[in-house]
C-alpha cells in the first residue's frame, strides 16, 4: 500500500538519526524544560561544548561527501525532511509529519493500493506514484486538498472509482502509460469531474475514437496541455488538426506549443468530422537484417550445372 511504502521511506531516511532528530548533539536546544544548576557555572558551557551548531549539522546533509549526505536515489522533498528534521525536529515527531508534507513522491516501489492511510496527510498537495502496479484508484482515500495527482505507468484501466469523489481542486492528472480505452472512459474526461484541471497525460493508452473523447475533453475550460500521443487515434491524419481546432483554449498539444498560425491553418476543421477516418497507413522501412541468408549472394550457378537450386524467401508480421 502506499501507506507502507511512505513509511519504509521515512526509516530510509533516517529522520530521527544523527545528524537528524533529537540527542545529545542537540539535546539543550530543543530541551524546554532543563533548568541548569547556580551552583555549578561551568555546566551550561560543558553541555553546549559536546553539541554540534545547526550549521555543523546541516553541512553534514549537504556535503556530498558526508556519509550523512542524502541517497543519489532521492529527491528536493527528502532534502526538505532531513533539513526540517535538524533545525525543527519536534516538527516530525509522531503525527506532526502529517502536517508537513505538502509532496510525496513514490516511484517504483510494487505499490498496489492506494489505502485510506493517505487521507492522514492532511496538506498533501502533490502526489507520485508513477511506475507502481496500481490499478484500482478509490478517490475516498485521496486527501482533498490534491492538486497533482500522477499514476503514469501503471495498470489502470478504469476511472469509475477515481470519479466517485475526485480531489476537486485536482490541477494535473497524469495518466499515461496506462491500460485507458474509449468509448467507457471517455464519459469521466469532463469538467463534472475535474472542473480545475489545466494538463491532462493521457499518452500511451488505447483511446481510438478522436471525435468521441473530443466532445468530452471540450468541457473542460481549464485545460491548456493535452498529451495524446501514443494512443491509436494520433495515426488519424487530422488527428492534430481536430484537436487544434476543436479546442481553442489548448496552449500545447503532445509537447509542442499551439502557435497563431498553427491555429489559423486549421481554422473550421472541426466543422467537418466526416473528414477522420478510421484508418491509418503505416510505412515500415527495414534498414537491415542479421542472421539470415540473403539469396543475393550467393554464388550464380553454371548454366550446365545439376545442382539444386536452393530458394529463399521471407516475410514479416505486425501484431497490433
Amino acid at each position: 500500500s502506499v501507506s507502507a511504502a511512505f513509511w519504509e521511506h521515512l526509516q530510509y531516511l533516517s529522520l530521527q538519526d544523527f545528524p537528524c532528530g533529537l540527542g545529545s548533539w542537540n539535546k539543550s536546544r530543543f530541551d524546554a524544560h532543563r533548568r541548569p544548576s547556580r551552583s555549578q557555572p561551568g555546566q551550561e558551557e560543558a553541555v553546549m561544548l559536546d553539541e554540534e551548531s545547526p550549521e555543523v549539522l546541516m553541512e553534514l546533509l549537504r556535503d556530498p561527501h558526508s556519509p550523512w549526505a542524502l541517497p543519489p536515489d532521492c529527491n528536493s522533498q527528502d532534502q526538505y525532511l532531513r533539513e526540517v528534521a535538524v533545525l525543527a525536529p519536534e516538527l516530525l515527531c509522531g503525527s506532526n509529519i502529517f502536517q508537513v508534507l505538502r509532496t510525496l513522491r513514490i516511484v517504483g516501489k510494487g505499490v498496489k493500493e492506494i489505502d485510506e492511510g493517505l487521507l492522514q496527510l492532511q496538506k498533501l498537495e502533490e502526489l507520485i506514484l508513477s511506475a507502481n502496479q496500481i490499478s484500482r484508484i478509490t478517490s475516498a482515500n485521496l486527501p482533498r486538498t490534491l492538486k497533482v495527482l500522477e499514476l503514469c505507468c501503471n495498470a489502470v484501466a478504469d476511472l469509475q472509482d477515481l470519479c466517485t469523489q475526485p480531489p476537486p481542486e485536482l490541477q494535473y492528472l497524469g495518466l499515461g502509460y496506462n491500460k485507458l480505452c474509449g468509448p467507457s472512459q471517455d464519459k469521466y474526461l469532463t469538467v463534472d469531474f475535474w472542473p480545475n484541471l489545466v494538463s491532462l497525460d493521457l499518452s500511451f493508452n488505447s483511446f481510438t475514437d478522436l471525435l468521441e473523447l473530443i466532445s468530452q475533453l471540450s468541457s473542460l475550460q481549464k485545460l491548456r496541455i493535452l498529451v495524446l500521443q501514443g494512443n491509436p487515434l494520433a495515426l488519424i491524419p487530422a488527428y492534430r488538426g481536430f484537436l487544434v481546432d476543436s479546442l481553442p483554449k489548448l496552449s500545447i498539444l503532445d509537447d509542442i506549443h499551439i502557435g497563431p498560425d498553427e491555429r489559423h491553418q486549421f481554422q473550421g476543421l472541426a466543422k467537418h468530422p466526416e473528414l477522420i477516418k478510421s484508418e491509418a497507413q503505416l510505412v515500415v522501412s527495414i534498414g537491415e537484417i542479421k542472421g539470415v541468408p540473403d539469396p543475393s549472394t550467393q554464388q550464380q550457378l553454371e548454366v550446365d550445372s545439376e545442382a539444386p537450386v536452393i530458394t529463399y524467401s521471407y516475410y514479416v508480421t505486425y501484431e497490433f
